[in-house]
């Protein structure tokens, strides 16, 4: 039997299945409850059930006290409502509400995507867990104590593993250390979640979305994001690279136009080879996008990529009439060791 929860601040009502956690229905939801390990470990999730009743699978969550309990006190991701609720419980609404984590972070996948770009996931250790906004990316902490920041491409619901997209950098010493030397397996060492470019949700405006090269790992985050919520507003993405042997995960975008309505796919090649046989959209993405769209005023915008396709499409875009408050952006700075 399914139930019912209200948080009393905010309103925000969802359902939660029979046996399933009040957090992973809220996740489920789209509504940002906080957590860390997601064992009952750290007390992050704590909250207060103000009206109904829970269980637990299971003796109390170590975190959790008898006299707390007894008060009302839950650990949200391990308590099963038996009841309708109304809990109290502060929600997760911008960056500042998100914990900076340094965290150890094992290599369970590397998996070459593309003649340039290796797709590598990350297994945290088993009682923790980096709660984080779709868009947001990491640092790697080097031993010399550099940094090398790389977007996060999988959503805030899957977080079994964190996935990263890392492009080959000519000369860039840890990417190459990647593409030759690191193995399943290895340890390294991350600090997160950073950032301030994640979806915007609620206002009901359509969403344009254009990466260029790796900038496709923190729209890939949103857009499989907003699928799970049921973001409503339709969603373009368009991506731009020079040849097809750069589109890579192609299948993905491509089942995404398929699988859900309200959602279009535009691939854009700046400089097709001839082995490509390319019949698609070429030139530069940002042409692409004026041409289809050229009046942006009713739009949010997303771009991620290289700093000269940002600026450009900067420039480009608000002569379209997109107001600057509905534009949002990364750059990946390779030279200054931003995000890959």
């Amino acid at each position: 039997m399914s139930h019912r929860v209200r948080i009393a601040a905010s309103g925000h009502e969802f359902t939660v299945e029979e046996g399933e956690t009040v957090l992973d229905a809220a996740m489920r939801a789209g509504v940002n409850l906080p957590y860390g390990c997601q064992s009952g470990a750290c007390g992050a999730c704590e909250g207060k059930v103000l009206e109904g009743s829970v269980h637990y699978d299971g003796p109390l969550p170590p975190a959790l006290e008898e006299a707390d309990a007894a008060q009302g006190v839950a650990l949200f991701c391990q308590a099963i409502p038996e009841t309708d609720l109304v809990i109290e419980v502060p929600e997760v609404e911008d960056t500042d509400d998100l914990e900076i984590k340094q965290l150890p972070a094992k290599v369970a996948v590397l998996e070459q995507v593309a003649h340039d770009v290796m797709l590598m996931k990350l297994k945290l250790p088993e009682t923790e867990r980096l709660q984080f906004l779709a868009g947001q990316y990491i640092d790697i902490l080097l031993e010399d104590g550099q940094k090398r920041a790389f977007s996060m491409a999988n959503a805030p619901h899957d977080d079994e593993f964190i996935e990263l997209h890392i492009r080959h950098v000519p000369g860039g010493t840890f990417t190459e250390y990647v593409f030759t030397r690191l193995k399943p397996k290895d340890m390294l060492r991350i600090e997160g979640p950073h950032g301030s470019f994640y979806l915007r949700e609620g206002n009901g405006r359509p969403i344009i979305m254009v990466a260029g090269g790796t900038g496709f790992a923190p729209l890939k985050a949103m857009i499989e994001h907003a699928f799970h919520v049921g973001l409503e507003p339709p969603i373009h993405l368009f991506r731009g690279v020079r040849a097809a042997r750069d589109l890579y995960l192609p299948e993905l975008a491509e089942g995404w136009a398929r699988d859900h309505k309200g959602f279009e796919y535009t691939p854009v090649l700046s400089e097709p080879m001839p082995e490509d046989d390319w019949q698609g959209a070429t030139g530069l993405v940002t042409d692409a996008v004026r041409a289809r769209y050229p009046d942006l005023s009713g739009f949010d915008v997303y771009l991620a990529g290289p700093p000269a396709m940002v600026e450009a499409a900067r420039e480009a875009f608000t002569a379209c009439g997109l107001p600057r408050e509905q534009l949002f952006s990364d750059a990946f700075e390779f030279a200054s060791q931003k995000k890959k």
